[in-house]
């Protein structure tokens, strides 16, 4: 089966398993690229490494979305899903983007490490349901649920036992976890106790703060111990100057993520 194949037979599943039709959906194949079309926005997939330093190569990548209007000008993320959320689609939204970076992952390669998927807040609540086609894709595509690693920003949901449940059902599927953008907004040690991600994402603000910040430079050891005594592996991202690399690996993170490793990129960049 040609990739146009697959890509038209998934389209059929996902516009009868989220009640869509023609003019509402669709997806595309550009120079090897899966593109879809959805609320009037033209959505595609870039992906950013997330490099191991004592390995000397990625662990995975996350999926980041890259949205244009009708006129081809570019949209930030946080706008295209408010653009979603206004037209009362949000659900829908998510499901269409996750399943298009799920297929530009599959196209990379045959050894292309992790999968990291950023969930929106407001969509937790949605856990038990939102994923049939999403894991049929993977299932299709004899990929593993633990290959996967749903990002949370957890001090973006407010409820903590909706939280904790999310995390919870996602585990009980075979999801890996990371808490993304640590140290931002209302982020607490005690919050990581009870959650016991797979990964921690110190948020970039933290390592740009630390190159001038004598003070910072001495914690910051002490914060990616504490996360690695707790069971996860701490990813520093936002790394845009050797300096900030070199205070990360200092530190004991040898999960590194920003422009100064590597710019997102399509997929094919990957191959």
């Amino acid at each position: 089966m040609t990739i146009q194949q697959s890509v038209s037979l998934l389209q059929h599943e996902m516009r009868q398993a989220l009640n869509l039709d023609h003019d509402d959906y669709r997806l595309e194949v550009h120079d090897g690229e899966i593109e879809g079309r959805f609320i009037r926005l033209k959505l595609s997939s870039v992906f950013q490494p997330i490099f191991d330093v004592h390995a000397d190569k990625p662990i995975g990548y996350e999926a980041l979305l890259r949205a244009f209007d009708g006129s081809g000008d570019r949209i930030q993320p946080p706008k295209a899903f408010q653009q979603a959320e206004i037209a009362g689609q949000l659900i829908k939204f998510d499901r269409v983007c996750r399943t298009l970076h799920t297929l530009n992952f599959l196209n990379m390669s045959s050894n292309h490490g992790l999968l990291f998927l950023n969930v929106h807040p407001q969509l937790l609540v949605t856990v038990n349901s939102h994923g049939k086609v999403f894991e049929r894709v993977l299932h299709d595509h004899s990929i593993p649920t633990n290959q996967v690693v749903i990002e949370i920003h957890e001090s973006a949901v407010a409820q903590e036992e909706l939280l904790e449940y999310a995390i919870k059902n996602y585990r009980e599927r075979g999801y890996k976890i990371a808490i993304d953008d640590f140290g931002r907004d209302h982020s607490n040690l005690e919050r990581l106790w009870k959650l016991s991600p797979d990964f921690v994402k110190f948020d970039g603000g933290i390592i740009q703060e630390a190159e001038s910040n004598t003070r910072l430079q001495k914690v910051l050891p002490k914060l990616v111990e504490i996360v690695q005594d707790l069971g996860g592996r701490v990813i520093v991202e936002g790394i845009e100057t050797g300096l900030q690399r070199d205070l990360a690996i200092h530190a004991g993170a040898s999960l590194l993520q920003g422009y100064q490793i590597a710019h997102p990129a399509c997929g094919s960049s990957f191959l």
